[in-house]
């Protein structure tokens, strides 16, 4: 028996046993990250058009919130394909295996994390180290000993800041886009800080605790994971600052310039060079039992990862996708179409 009809034959046994349907969804269900989900849509779109399957359904629940859902199990009530602006985390892949759920792993392309404002408020220049320290709930005082952060407003931090109030929109804790944040801009920035340079050698758990806690007094406040509204709050108020995916800073170059971090401004050609601080890699994953129960997943994954889409000059780096080298694109679209398992 082929896999392709082993897993039908897993997915009809499971949708029989747990809806008592006739037969299984003939529409691709994509739930998970807000920064992929804009590429998502894209080729859903373009799929629909030039194939005979329908459009697939494409939901923005968070990185978080889509491997919940995805992990839960197999059969129609579940989730086909779930993107993600990070790596599975080894509790999620634990979690989809302890379910039945097998999974085929595809990294697409680059994205850097912005701190972003309106067009109309002052120019940002950040390092890291300020970033942590005008966001962390607790920073080391001058003798090292933790303290809730003092900080209001970001001359504090540096006279050379804007003398403004340190208000920073934000994605929730379900959000991609904040686990990458506190990873490589807070840890960042903490690693910077003598007293928990030092902390890290000695306890990693401990400094990552520190590195990762986000401040509650309201100067960072959760905006969701709809960066449309982030966009219109930061519009309105033109002192505050956004966190969102380079890809949303281009759709909307129009409205909101991005900080300088480290230096370098968050273009397309720094972040794809590496020079860019704030940088991080973004996946989607499929769900093997529904190949061939499904209609649609093995074709929907071919144009996902086609040179026409993801390539140099595809529809997707329009979107503000910044692709992979060629020779990984050649590796990854292998093991995407020959849906290679997932193994950690």
């Amino acid at each position: 028996m082929t896999p392709a009809i082993l897993a039908g034959a897993v997915l009809a046994g499971a949708i029989a046993l747990t809806s008592g349907a006739a037969q299984a969804r003939d529409q691709i269900r994509i739930v998970g990250s807000s920064t992929v989900y804009p590429f998502s849509t894209t080729v859903a779109e373009q799929f629909g058009k030039s194939t005979s399957f329908k459009t697939p359904v494409v939901e923005s629940t968070g990185s978080g919130g889509g491997m919940k859902l995805f992990c839960a199990g197999v059969g129609e009530q579940h989730p086909d394909i779930t993107n993600a602006s990070r790596r599975i985390k080894k509790s999620e892949y634990e979690t989809c295996t302890k379910n039945g759920v097998a999974i085929t792993e595809v990294k697409i392309g680059f994205d850097g994390i912005v701190l972003g404002s309106a067009k109309t408020g002052p120019d940002m220049v950040l390092s890291k180290k300020q970033v942590f320290l005008a966001l962390a709930k607790q920073i080391p005082d001058a003798n090292g000993k933790l303290i809730d952060n003092p900080y209001t407003t970001w001359d504090q931090i540096d006279p050379a800041l804007p003398k403004m109030k340190i208000e920073v929109l934000g994605p929730p804790p379900t959000s991609g886009t904040r686990d990458a944040f506190v990873e490589l801009a807070m840890e960042g920035g903490a690693k910077k800080i003598e007293t928990l340079a030092t902390l890290r050698k000695s306890d990693k758990k401990a400094f990552k605790g520190i590195a990762h806690g986000i401040r509650e007094d309201g100067a960072f406040i959760e905006a969701g994971e709809n960066d449309n509204l982030i966009v219109q709050k930061l519009e309105a108020n033109p002192k505050a600052v956004g966190i969102f995916g380079f890809s949303f800073l281009d759709q909307n170059a129009d409205k909101i310039k991005g900080a300088k971090i480290g230096g370098v401004e968050p273009t397309f050609e720094n972040i794809a060079s590496g020079d860019y601080g704030i940088s991080r890699s973004l996946f989607f994953y499929v769900k093997q039992q529904h190949v061939g129960a499904i209609p649609g997943i093995e074709q929907f994954v071919t144009e996902f990862t086609s040179d026409r889409a993801w390539g140099e000059d595809g529809y997707l780096v329009d979107k503000g996708l910044i692709p992979l080298p060629m020779a990984d694109r050649k590796a990854m679209r292998m093991q995407a179409t020959g849906l290679s398992p997932l193994s950690m």
